[in-house]
């Protein structure tokens, strides 16, 4: 900072420059929130007062000061041995007692440190037990506050010998330098160590307060030198290091929830990562368990047979476009169901654990990222899709649906539907170019590919309503997919709030409007909770929609951030 003072001597050099700062700033400041943030941080006091400081401190540096003496604290003993002497007065008292205080004494002894630049540390004698021929042996002192050691230990099968397995990076062994992997532990506090399990060796470390001493013989293996971490995770389940029988050390993990940021700082060890929360300005890493080790424990707990992919699916909103997908009043008289592109082991291949994304920022010249909706029957994903395009029909579109039907006098081909022969349509699905599609009343419907893209050639917002199954085979680099989760609220609040709402079953027929059974929440329910389950891992963002205008206003913030901010996308969608 000296290259910052004016070199007066005056306090008023870094001063000026302070109170300068936020207006030469502010043309450079977005928001009238940073602004703020800088107006606050430079003025305040404790800045100021180190600035004063470092002003004093430069001034004094400048003058090249000489101390008068170097050894105040011992003119002080000799005073106070010489005052003993002398017929105590109410002056001598006072004086004996103030050269008695302790910070009195502290100060004087930093006085005669600085005047002596006597600057270097005072180090623990050395143990007089040590054998003479451990010439290798290495007294550790390390200063135990509230975080772990960060350091998990191991018993080598062959030798017997407790070493240390590995670094937490950023945690106080690693800040220290002093400890590596592969080291052996001889004692902890004077304690031999060589014939305790290493559960017993944790237990004394978590028992020391203060300065912990460790008696280790160095590995002679050399370390590389460790890199920060580059790579990001988001992480596709809930994880608990305390309910982790395998971990090695329960206290080294690091709990996360699905969707979390992780920072992986560490894959020297093929089972237990290092990692941390993005963003978190704690250095200190926990274990996690490695991608691999997670797929492989997933995997043989998953059951043989899973869950077919989900069969509910919108009723129509009358006037509006639909997905397609079947009621309970048509599964009972249709045995085909709506498929997405032909894949036979989709399912079983996903063992959901990690994924490598990185920071993404729609550009302006880029299309818009396709927004997939997804929801249970009754849900309102129609309701909701509805509000959006009226709220702005020029930045919100939806696809036209093919189908094989015969067109009615009313309808408009390219306008409620998309109208082409049956050989065309099958064509096509041998093609995959459709996303999904079905058979009802032996007719064909179905979302094409090219729907989608012609939605957002018109530098339009495309809004997706598909089932769970097919949001995997969206997530490419061409659509980008934001995956929304419109979650029913409790079955108590569906009553309330869907007592007077009306839903029609049928899909493609004139049918007549019913309202809400018990049988429908309850599968709304079931289905929403399966939903969750099964593909939670793939959605970006989960609306509860209790309240239409609440879900709307929410689901619109969240298209405002999507547009603006950066988000957490897939590695593989940027480097295709």
């Amino acid at each position: 900072m000296p290259a910052l003072s004016t070199g007066s001597g005056s306090d008023t050099g870094l001063y000026e420059l302070l109170a300068a700062l936020p207006a030469q700033l502010q043309p450079h400041v977005d928001s009238q929130e940073d602004l703020t943030f800088l107006w606050d941080m430079f003025g305040e006091k404790s800045l100021h007062s180190l600035v004063k400081i470092h002003e004093k401190l430069h001034y004094y540096e400048q003058q090249n000061p000489v101390p008068v003496l170097h050894g105040a604290a011992v003119l002080a003993d000799d005073l106070a041995e010489e005052l003993q002497n002398k017929p105590l007065n109410s002056e001598i008292r006072e004086l004996l007692k103030l050269l008695s205080k302790p910070n009195v004494k502290a100060l004087l002894s930093v006085h005669d440190t600085v005047a002596q630049k006597n600057y270097d540390p005072v180090l623990p004698p050395m143990p007089d037990d040590i054998d003479d021929e451990e010439d290798s042996v290495k007294i550790i002192r390390l200063v135990k506050n509230r975080e772990p050691l960060g350091a998990t230990i191991k018993k080598d099968e062959q030798t017997g010998a407790i070493v240390v397995a590995r670094i937490m990076r950023g945690g106080a062994a690693d800040r220290s330098g002093l400890i590596h992997v592969g080291d052996e532990l001889r004692e902890v506090n004077g304690i031999p160590v060589e014939d305790k399990r290493p559960e017993e060796i944790i237990k004394i470390l978590a028992q020391s307060q203060g300065a912990i001493t460790f008696k280790i013989i160095p590995s002679i293996k050399e370390e590389a030198p460790s890199k920060e971490g580059k790579m990001f995770i988001k992480a596709l389940f809930d994880y608990d290091p305390h309910e982790d029988k395998a971990i090695p050390c329960k206290e080294a993990g690091l709990s996360f929830k699905k969707g979390d940021i992780l920072q992986i700082m560490s894959q020297d060890d093929s089972t237990w990562w290092q990692a941390k929360h993005a963003g978190d300005a704690n250095p200190r890493a926990g274990l996690i368990p490695s991608k691999h080790f997670q797929e492989r424990r997933l995997a043989l707990r998953r059951p043989e047979i899973l869950v077919q992919p989900l069969k509910v699916s919108n009723r129509k909103s009358s006037g509006f476009r639909r997905s397609f997908r079947l009621s309970r009043k048509d599964k009972k008289t249709n045995k085909s169901m709506y498929e997405c592109k032909k894949s036979d082991q989709y399912d079983t291949a996903d063992v959901p654990t990690y994924e490598e994304v990185t920071p993404y920022r729609r550009q302006t010249n880029e299309k818009y990222r396709l927004v997939v909706l997804v929801g249970p029957v009754g849900v309102g994903l129609n309701e909701l899709k509805r509000k959006l395009l009226i709220s702005d029909s020029q930045h919100y579109g939806v696809t036209v649906p093919h189908t094989t039907r015969a067109r009615r006098s009313q309808e408009s081909d390219g306008v409620e539907y998309i109208f082409i022969s049956k050989h065309l349509f099958e064509t096509d699905v041998q093609n995959n170019k459709f996303i999904e599609y079905g058979e009802y009343k032996n007719n064909y419907y179905g979302t094409s590919i090219d729907s989608v893209r012609s939605v957002l050639a018109k530098n339009k917002v495309c809004l997706l309503d598909v089932q769970p199954h097919t949001v995997k085979h969206l997530r490419t680099l061409e659509f980008k997919p934001y995956v929304i989760f419109i979650k029913p609220p409790s079955i108590e609040r569906l009553r309330e709030t869907r007592k007077n709402a009306k839903i029609i079953s049928s899909r493609d027929d004139q049918g007549a409007a019913k309202p809400f059974t018990e049988e429908d929440f309850q599968e709304m329910i079931k289905s929403a909770q399966i939903m969750e389950n099964q593909y939670g891992h793939l959605f970006d963002k989960i609306i509860v929609n209790d309240d239409l205008t609440v879900a709307f206003n929410e689901l619109k913030t969240t298209f405002d951030k999507l547009e603006t901010e950066a988000h957490w996308v897939p590695v593989s969608w940027l480097h295709s």
